[in-house]
């Protein structure tokens, strides 16, 4: 008889339960067994447990796809990483065959499968998986760091696109978890000037605190106006969207030939968009998702402490209070929130 794990289990919209499932075994010569630390929460659960339910998922499985562990075996072929490492995990899983995937875009694959969204997981004790989506990170890695890997990968592959320069200028909507990984990629490649458009208080003083140089609440204070004033009328060089509903606003925050990135996202938000705006001033819009290619950087960015992870991580929460997790996540009133594996 399998011997059986303790798991955080999705049960359709805003339900989960606490369940055993089998501990899984190596069962290919390139499969990878960790031991879960955890897993962070992700803007997508938050809307996965939303109601109306603002992203779907798989219902029954092991949840959660932020997340990283401890090697404690290894199939015979795999050299790449060994028991006692460290290893944040890429949790998309590209099929290799369809033509985006052979045309080398995996992160656009007609076929992914997202661990923790639409198959088993990390919200568990162990995971197996395939050795292509572990990553080895320092001994003295914090798990909770560890866990921003995935989405740091999206924002910092997005952000190529951009081409930022040393001294360009910034606007950034929205300084939730994702927005605060902007500021800080966006400090670390040598912006002058990043302002950030954010209306709770609590987040403003963390984009502050990453590396914000002006913090705008636009329930009180005109957002162009502003971007204007510390532009010398110009407008921002880029703008990065990371809340869903503002690409409208971003549109009117960068200069002629600015570029605009649009990361947040959601399945019901439909914003408008003034086309004429786009093509008179010959704007450029890119979207950005998954940073699947990233991954190998965003191990090393997270070692080297390049980026201020400890204002961005700002809880860390047993797995056993999962639920004081998702309404802390959920209430916005904090940065990114860690979910520590207890079981």
């Amino acid at each position: 008889m399998a011997k059986m794990q303790k798991a955080i289990i999705y049960k359709g919209p805003g339900k989960f339960a606490y369940e055993e499932r089998p501990i899984p075994e190596i069962k290919d010569k390139n499969d990878v067994k960790i031991k879960s630390y955890g897993c962070s929460i992700c803007g997508t659960d938050v809307n996965i447990f939303a109601t109306p339910q603002r992203h779907p998922c798989k219902p029954d499985i092991i949840f959660g796809h932020e997340f990283c562990g401890e090697v404690v075996e290894v199939g015979e072929n795999v050299t790449s990483v060994k028991p006692g490492d460290k290893v944040v995990i890429d949790p998309h899983g590209p099929c290799g065959e369809c033509e985006n995937c052979l045309a080398g875009l995996p992160e656009a694959c007609k076929n992914i499968i997202s661990r923790g969204v639409f198959a088993d997981g990390g919200l568990t004790e162990y995971v197996v998986l395939p050795k292509q989506y572990c990553y080895k990170v320092a001994p003295e890695t914090k798990p909770e760091f560890m866990g921003v890997a995935e989405p740091l990968a999206g924002c910092g592959c997005a952000l190529e696109k951009l081409n930022v320069h040393v001294g360009d200028t910034a606007a950034v909507l929205g300084a939730g978890p994702i927005g605060l990984m902007f500021i800080a990629l966006l400090k670390a490649n040598g912006c002058r000037k990043i302002i950030v458009s954010e209306p709770i208080e609590h987040r403003r003083k963390l984009a502050l605190e990453v590396g914000a140089t002006r913090v705008v609440n636009p329930e009180e204070e005109d957002l162009v106006a502003i971007v204007k004033e510390e532009t010398d009328g110009l407008g921002a060089d880029v703008a990065v969207e990371a809340v869903a509903a503002m690409l409208v606003d971003c549109i009117y925050l960068v200069r002629p030939h600015g570029k605009i990135l649009q990361f947040g996202h959601d399945e019901l938000t439909h914003p408008e968009f003034p086309v004429a705006e786009l093509l008179k001033n010959e704007i450029e819009v890119y979207g950005g998702y998954l940073g699947k290619y990233y991954m190998r950087k965003v191990a090393q960015i997270i070692e080297s402490g390049i980026l201020p992870l400890d204002k961005i991580v700002t809880d860390v929460i047993p797995a056993s209070r999962y639920q004081e997790a998702l309404d802390l996540a959920a209430s916005k009133q904090c940065g990114k929130v860690f979910v520590a594996i207890d079981f």
